[in-house]
């Protein structure tokens, strides 16, 4: 098939998969809608649902396994977004999704219709989950897991996230922190009767804006711990010093770095002057650098490799002691935003360069 009708026969499947909403939490119709496509192209025994999440494909298989891996969620649609369809506009899929990661899905889906896959040097599997975007302890990857622990069988794997086309590795851990300010209210026109809660956080607040990123290099590849203030809530009345004042503190940490290391350094950073509560924690994800399906992928494409700059499922299946990087047709700059798109070239060459990759990964 030639680029120009498989990059046309993708962006339809991409946006047949932006009509079908799927915000977080609401994976029902569109998992439906991949398990009815899958029982046409998999064997019966081959599809395995846990809830909207699917396994498609064997992992008994004595080839070494190879999973695609994909979300079926968005994040919730933006107020400015309702009411306009999805469509094909020039050289781009427009909806909710598009890049983050319905692209990814379409091109998993035609790799697994065109494959002769019995005759490929790897066994491969295609996982597509439910609640990707919500908090780390609650992703529909967690009672397939616990209903499939032979997951931890795959030898590598490959996050169809959007990537701008370019191989990322490994991936930041991220932490979210409530960090609490005690004082005591008074009227603000006597704010000496009072301890003003607010003000307390001024120093920390102070020492973010001044704190730089610190590089940290894995396997050649750089990535950068940051800390940021991103929520703030405190006062309830003008005219009273508060006696009260929360900011949600989020940590990005770099691979090598565990959780409670990454605990330690926030706790380094308030020094006890106020409460701290983890609130959420996502493991970093290893570089997979050594990995030769890694390496096989990178000579036979052809491709760019950068670090992840974000938290992915690269993590998650890390803990499985499962190698995996990031690699997808969409624009991370697209992801999460009002009127999001995907352009459409990309989902051919993404298409491509597995096939090539699979075809030749042994």
């Amino acid at each position: 098939m030639a680029s120009n009708e498989l990059a046309t026969r993708l962006a339809q499947s991409t946006l047949e998969l932006c009509r079908i909403d799927s915000p977080i939490g609401h994976e029902g119709p569109i998992a439906d809608h991949v398990e009815g496509w899958a029982l046409r192209h998999f064997r019966r025994d081959e599809v395995f649902r846990v809830g909207h999440t699917l396994l498609l494909g064997s992992l008994e298989d004595p080839r070494p396994t190879v999973a695609l891996i994909g979300h079926l969620d968005t994040v919730p649609m933006h107020p400015g977004d309702v009411g306009r369809a999805p469509r094909i506009e020039g050289e781009r899929v427009h909806g909710l999704g598009a890049s983050d990661m319905k692209g990814g899905l379409a091109v998993m889906m035609a790799l697994a219709e065109d494959l002769k896959r019995d005759a490929l040097p790897v066994n491969v599997a295609f996982l597509l989950y439910e609640r990707e975007e919500g908090a780390y302890a609650e992703s529909g990857l967690i009672p397939l897991y616990e209903k499939r622990p032979d997951l931890s069988r795959v030898r590598f794997g490959i996050a169809m996230e959007p990537t701008d086309g370019v191989v990322q590795v490994g991936c930041v851990g991220s932490m979210q922190v409530t960090v609490r300010f005690t004082g005591r209210s008074a009227h603000s026109a006597r704010p000496w009767q009072g301890e003003n809660a607010i003000h307390k956080a001024g120093p920390l607040l102070t020492e973010l804006l001044g704190r730089e990123r610190v590089e940290v290099n894995v396997a050649g590849f750089p990535f950068y711990e940051v800390m940021s203030a991103t929520l703030a809530k405190g006062g309830r009345a003008r005219n009273v010093v508060p006696e009260a004042f929360e900011l949600n503190l989020n940590y990005r940490f770099a691979p090598g770095k565990s959780v409670d290391q990454a605990k330690e350094d926030v706790l380094a950073l308030v020094a006890g002057r106020a409460e701290v509560e983890f609130t959420d924690a996502s493991p970093s994800g290893p570089v997979a650098a050594g990995n030769p399906l890694f390496q096989r992928l990178m000579l036979l494409t052809g491709l760019p490799a950068a670090s992840k700059q974000a938290w992915t499922d690269v993590a998650r299946f890390g803990e499985w002691g499962v190698d995996a990087v990031n690699f997808g047709p969409g624009e991370t700059a697209q992801a999460h935003q009002l009127h999001e798109s995907a352009p459409i070239p990309p989902l051919a060459v993404a298409y491509e360069k597995l096939a090539a990759f699979l075809k030749g990964a042994v």
